[in-house]
């Protein structure tokens, strides 16, 4: 009986690598450690407020929070946010209704000249409106500057979220006899509620963080109150308790913004069979209307750029020295490109996790990071400084440390422009890609990152736009004899020198103009922006 041997395929020499599945599963746990240390970092400051605020004891914050000045402070923000609140979300909703669903005359040169505010910090609107009025200061001095400033927040995602919606519902809702009212309170404004709801989320949280400008309206809020506490009283843990309770409300803020998107209307998506309807004819109202906007721009836009001309011309004597304007725009701009560049960076993993995992985890990476953003900046700038005498001392006075406090400051708006991109990525293009073979570094860098350019060219902008104007941080992380356009500014407006500080109010507003073009080109060529983008 013979026997037959079973022969093996002879043994190989060359190692097989990794497999797809091996390279995908490490990409797995690799992308959530990424975005979990950033996340992290970003939230120290908030863990550098917990800490701070627990030195005081249980005593001490009881004392402090049961005093009636916290009363004060409460109802002087929550009442201001609510008004502004209000008054922004009428005149962007109002604004925009015009411009999209409307025969207006001049569209695009009216969205653009609604969307300029963006250009003017908040401390210069409340400078340009002090400097000529003095007698506009306390709440509605307050409230009036801010919602005057804000309003294109709530403007711009309205606009994007109107242009790219389906506007047969609206004709079939006029068809069956609705009025336009009926068709505005009944089909249009549930459309545009996610927007709605995520540019109050954005007017709110600014509000929460200002300094500034109420420094100069005279209206105490907890911002102005925790920079008092840190900077004239130097009592951390006082500051601290008060800015915890700032991050209460802006989680508050977070919920009811959550809620409230939730429920919105349907709006089309990229790729679905959106159909513009026909603009409604104003009539006898066309009048009345360019009236309205040119209110509302005159308002916004106007008093500012009539002051900054003012007071450019007629000039102002005063006993501060001098300073090279030329200079300091060199040194805001190279401190601001490079925050952008950092911020924008970090922005990726984040995103690129949330948007592939819509898990809790996720979910609750993205919004610690949304409540940096209520931080006063000074808050942050102290938070930053903590660390660095603690971990890092060789950066402490250094430029790195200004650049860090930057990007850990305006990081939630980077990352609202990059996950907003991402959003219109189909999910199906990167299971494609590495079901060729490729490597999930390889599908990140030839197929997602020039997907979503646009996005990141958008967080870059904005970043650099809002780290250029940055006041309350500068001033604490800036190392020794050096200055900003900003903190130049607020040396002259402190000593009431108008006219000196005008010129760099200029070049600040000069600066940001690009980027908010930039913002209203996306919305003129009708790129949506979805509910991500408004946060």
């Amino acid at each position: 009986m013979s026997t037959t041997r079973s022969t093996r395929p002879p043994r190989t020499l060359v190692h097989p690598g990794p497999s797809p599945l091996s390279q995908r599963w490490r990409a797995g746990r690799v992308l959530p450690l990424v975005a979990g240390l950033v996340a992290l970092v970003t939230a120290c400051p908030l863990l550098f407020v917990a800490l701070e605020a627990t030195q005081s004891g249980w005593d001490s914050a009881e004392r402090l929070l049961g005093r009636p000045l916290i009363v004060t402070l409460l109802w002087h923000t929550v009442s201001l946010a609510a008004v502004v609140g209000l008054a922004t979300l009428v005149l962007g909703f109002g604004a925009a209704w015009l411009i999209e669903r409307t025969d207006l005359p001049a569209k695009r040169t009216w969205t653009v000249l609604a969307a300029m505010p963006l250009a003017v910090p908040e401390f210069v609107h409340g400078y340009c409106w002090v400097s000529l009025f003095p007698t506009v200061q306390g709440f509605w001095g307050a409230a009036l500057v801010m919602t005057s400033s804000l309003y294109p927040l709530v403007f711009l995602p309205v606009a994007a979220v109107l242009r790219r919606s389906d506007a047969s519902t609206e004709e079939v809702a006029r068809s069956l006899g609705h009025g336009r009212a009926a068709v505005l309170w009944r089909v249009t404004l549930p459309q545009a509620r996610p927007a709605l709801a995520g540019g109050a989320l954005l007017v709110t949280l600014y509000l929460l963080g200002e300094y500034g400008a109420f420094a100069m309206l005279r209206y105490t809020t907890f911002a102005t109150a925790i920079y008092t506490q840190f900077e004239t009283a130097f009592d951390t843990a006082s500051a601290s308790l008060l800015a915890l309770v700032l991050v209460a409300l802006a989680l508050l803020v977070l919920l009811l913004e959550g809620r409230t998107a939730r429920r919105g209307g349907r709006v089309v998506r990229e790729g679905s069979t959106a159909r513009p309807g026909r603009p409604l004819p104003l009539g006898g109202w066309t009048r009345p209307a360019l009236a309205a906007m040119a209110a509302l721009v005159g308002t916004a836009l106007g008093v500012p750029v009539y002051a900054l001309g003012y007071w450019l011309v007629r000039g102002s004597s005063t006993t501060l020295p001098s300073a090279s304007i030329w200079a300091l725009t060199a040194t805001t701009l190279g401190y601001a490109l490079t925050a952008a560049a950092v911020a924008t960076a970090a922005a990726v993993p984040v995103a690129l996790y949330a948007w592939r995992r819509d898990t809790r985890l996720a979910r609750a990476l993205e919004r610690t990071a949304y409540l940096t953003r209520a931080l006063p900046g000074i808050a942050v700038a102290l938070a930053v400084v903590f660390f660095a005498i603690r971990y890092a001392q060789p950066l402490y006075q250094q430029p790195p440390l200004l650049v860090v406090g930057y990007a850990v400051l305006f990081f939630p708006l980077a990352l609202t422009a990059v996950r907003s991109s991402l959003a219109q990525v189909p999910h199906g293009v990167e299971d494609v890609a590495r079901s060729l073979g490729t490597a999930p570094l390889s599908v990140l860098r030839r197929v997602t990152l020039p997907l979503i350019l646009p996005g990141l060219g958008a967080a870059f902008a904005m970043v650099a736009l809002t780290a250029s104007t940055e006041l309350t941080a500068t001033l604490l992380l800036a190392p020794t004899g050096t200055d900003t356009l900003a903190t130049q500014f607020w040396t002259y407006t402190t000593g009431l020198a108008w006219g000196a500080a005008a010129p760099y109010a200029a070049v600040m507003t000069a600066l940001s103009v690009p980027a908010v073009l930039l913002l209203t080109r996306r919305t003129l060529g009708g790129t949506r922006i979805p509910r991500e983008a408004t946060r």
